[in-house]
């Protein structure tokens, strides 16, 4: 195993803390080789590339808590030592989760690295839905944290609201989206990152599935590739999202079925007006490199 202390740029990670997530607590994880990072902002299928690389690492095995298997390093909630002891105990290839963007994250060149982006309307109106479900159970845990800032808000329950506020304070209340979203577009050349798409996920799962197993080396049987691709349906993981983390029915209102929504797309054309859409598209260019912009609004990359 190794512990890294630097990230791809060669330098020092970005101090990233919140009442969410503690970029410090990378400095604890030790790496083996063949490790696999999965990122995200948040709300961009995070759990659902989680689904699809645990189905390749255990052949199509049914009844993963998949979430539990590959925990959140970041995540201020996770107690640290259970954390790293259940990770030590793990004797098939890791798989981890972080919402970290590339700069605030410790990296490994022995690791592998998938990011999955998302249309930013799309992540904000799956925010909105999972914000105002979230029950006084979480925001109990919340503010029982030691404070690194401003406390969790509350959300608007006005999606256009909550809309304004989010792209008027770039990712509030979580962390800065398009710096996140820019920094695993500016490491997609090397040769441990890729990067995924929602869109592609949803319109060509099969594909998208043989891709990553290639990126990952990951031989798949034949034998198990009907059952691989059908528990990454997102029909599914719905029908099973209680078996994704055991607490998940305790943290929403309709439990686990709440967390894992629709996995549509374009629901917000019917809530914001011309106006917002052109701001939106006014804080992206401003914030994205044009190439990253239409990869993240279609999933096409030139």
């Amino acid at each position: 195993m190794s512990r890294q202390t630097s990230n791809a740029w060669g330098r020092s990670p970005r101090l990233l803390q919140n009442h969410s997530i503690d970029s410090t607590r990378w400095l604890e994880y030790s790496f083996r080789d063949g490790d696999i990072v999965l990122a995200t902002w948040a709300k961009s299928g995070s759990t659902w590339l989680q689904q699809i690389v645990s189905q390749l690492i255990f052949g199509g095995a049914e009844g993963i808590a998949v979430m539990d298997v590959s925990p959140w390093v970041d995540w201020r909630w996770l107690p640290m030592e259970p954390m790293l002891q259940l990770l030590e105990s793990q004797a098939h290839r890791r798989f981890v989760k972080t919402h970290l963007a590339a700069d605030a994250l410790v990296y490994s060149p022995a690791a592998r690295y998938i990011y999955i982006g998302r249309d930013g309307r799309d992540v904000i109106w799956s925010w909105h839905h999972h914000h105002c479900h979230l029950t006084p159970v979480v925001y109990e845990a919340f503010d029982s944290l030691p404070s690194f800032g401003p406390r969790f808000e509350r959300p608007n329950p006005d999606f256009r609201q909550f809309f304004h506020d989010w792209l008027d304070r770039d990712g509030a209340p979580l962390w800065p989206y398009w710096s996140n979203v820019q920094s695993w577009w500016d490491l997609r050349h090397l040769p441990n990152v890729m990067l995924v798409h929602f869109n592609e996920l949803r319109c060509d799962l099969a594909g998208q599935i043989r891709a990553i197993a290639r990126f990952l080396s990951i031989d798949i049987e034949e034998a198990s590739w009907s059952r691989i691709l059908t528990h990454c349906s997102f029909d599914y993981m719905k029908r099973t999202a209680s078996q994704l983390s055991t607490m998940l029915d305790s943290a929403f209102i309709g439990g686990a079925q709440t967390f894992v929504n629709r996995g549509t797309g374009g629901n917000w054309r019917d809530a914001l007006t011309p106006e917002d859409i052109r701001k939106y598209d006014r804080v992206s260019a401003a914030n994205l490199a044009p190439e990253c912009d239409a990869w993240l609004r279609t999933g096409r990359m030139e």
